[in-house]
């Protein structure tokens, strides 16, 4: 394997919300290859539970983005401390224009997670979100950007009547795609592995 190239893909595919190119089509059927080859992640049991919904339609992705807008309003607005100024203004722009993003899809799995077991719930959502991110690789790797976001499953019962989600789907994360802006993007900022990495006892760094 080229591990430069392997590398670069899993450094810099970012959660990409002002450079998301808001005025040029996305090909549907790159999307749905994306998919095909993200549908390869680890998936509970074998099971095949999850579902994507690629949203296109203008009136519903506005329906959606109203949500998001909603749900950012109060959620981001009271943890804005937090963020931070470039997080926050990054993610305000976001909410504005996530009716303008050509493509949303929302990655689900089959089954709900309400008053289960923690390792339920760890093993419903552990069926769909592998999946969510090698999506957002396969689209990095084509050209495509997108945002991991959640915000919206505040008003996941909302939206899933705006798609017509059956009730016992679970809804896991939704994406904005689009094409994005500028050439590359740079690794982020984060703390060090290393840092976070204990061994035989928490907190037990070497």
């Amino acid at each position: 394997m080229d591990l430069a190239t392997i590398d670069h893909l899993l450094t810099t595919t970012r959660s990409v919300r002002k450079r998301l190119d808001l005025s040029r089509p996305v090909d549907l059927a790159t999307v749905q290859e994306c998919i095909d080859l993200a549908v390869q992640a680890p998936d509970g049991g074998n099971l095949g539970s999850y579902h994507f919904l690629v949203v296109t339609d203008a009136e519903k992705r506005r329906e959606i983005a109203g949500y998001y807008g909603r749900a950012f309003t109060t959620y981001l607005e009271a943890n804005r401390q937090l963020y931070g100024e470039r997080i926050y203004d990054s993610a305000t722009y976001l909410a504005e224009h996530f009716h303008e993003v050509p493509v949303h899809i929302i990655s689900c799995t089959a089954g709900r997670v309400e008053d289960g077991e923690p390792f339920l719930q760890a093993s419903r959502y552990g069926s769909i979100l592998p999946a969510t991110w090698s999506l957002m690789l396969a689209l990095r790797s084509r050209g495509l950007a997108s945002a991991w976001t959640t915000l919206h499953l505040a008003y996941e019962r909302e939206v899933a009547k705006l798609l017509g989600i059956p009730d016992h789907i679970t809804q896991g994360a939704l994406l904005p795609v689009a094409h994005f802006t500028g050439d590359d993007f740079k690794p982020a900022q984060r703390i060090p592995g290393r840092e976070r990495t204990y061994w035989d006892t928490w907190d037990q760094t070497r």
